[in-house]
Formats: structure tokens, C-alpha cells, sequence
């Protein structure tokens, strides 16, 4: 018996070809501080939502500065003040964001340990 039959309707919380953003809180927790990062971050977020990402390639072609560290992307934002590192996975459709710093703070390269 399949779910239909028991009256179960699926309704999807986002169309199957958008990527979700994990999370936006992040945006807004880095932007408490840095308030000059908030559009640009939120433009990435609604860029990346609308995207259609199903390898390196294709996110290198919407955001050609993206660089690729280890199983992590990161993202110039802002006219390269601010960077954005997070983990794509590309078969689940979601962005995880891990960190977001400064242009100094990732040059120190605390993040990556």
C-alpha cells in the first residue's frame, strides 16, 4: 500500500531543484557586528536558494571566486571583505554554513582546524 492510498499528501517545503540554506541565523548573528555584511550576505543566500548545484562546476560558474578547501566552499562576500565557508551537498540540495569571517580572520586560518 502506498502512501496515497492511506491519505497521506506529500506537500514539499521547497521545489526539488532549490538548495536550502542552512542556517540563515548565522547570517544574522554575523551581521549583529558587522552590519555592512547583512545585504550581501542575504543576496548570497537568495542566489544560492535559487540554484541548481550538482557539482564544484556548477557552483564555480555562479560564483566564480568560490574556492574549494578540503569538502568545504568558500564564498567572498562583500567585494571580498567577508568570507562565507561552508559545506555543499549536492545530492541532499542543502548549504551548510559553518563559518563566516572577516577577510582578516580567515587569513589568520583558524577555520581550518
Amino acid at each position: 500500500m502506498n502512501r496515497e492510498n492511506l491519505g497521506c499528501v506529500q506537500v514539499p517545503l521547497w521545489k526539488h531543484s532549490d538548495v536550502r540554506v542552512i542556517s540563515r541565523k548565522a547570517i544574522r548573528d554575523f551581521a549583529k557586528n558587522h552590519l555592512d555584511a547583512l545585504q550581501p550576505l542575504l543576496c548570497w543566500a537568495d542566489v544560492t536558494e535559487k540554484a541548481d548545484w550538482r557539482n564544484p562546476v556548477d557552483v564555480r560558474a555562479m560564483f566564480n571566486s568560490a574556492d574549494f578547501v578540503r569538502k568545504l566552499v568558500v564564498f567572498d562576500i562583500g567585494g571580498n571583505k567577508y568570507r562565507l565557508i561552508a559545506f555543499v551537498h549536492y545530492r541532499r540540495r542543502f548549504v551548510y554554513i559553518k563559518r563566516i569571517l572577516t577577510h582578516r580572520e580567515y587569513d589568520k586560518g583558524a577555520w581550518k582546524q
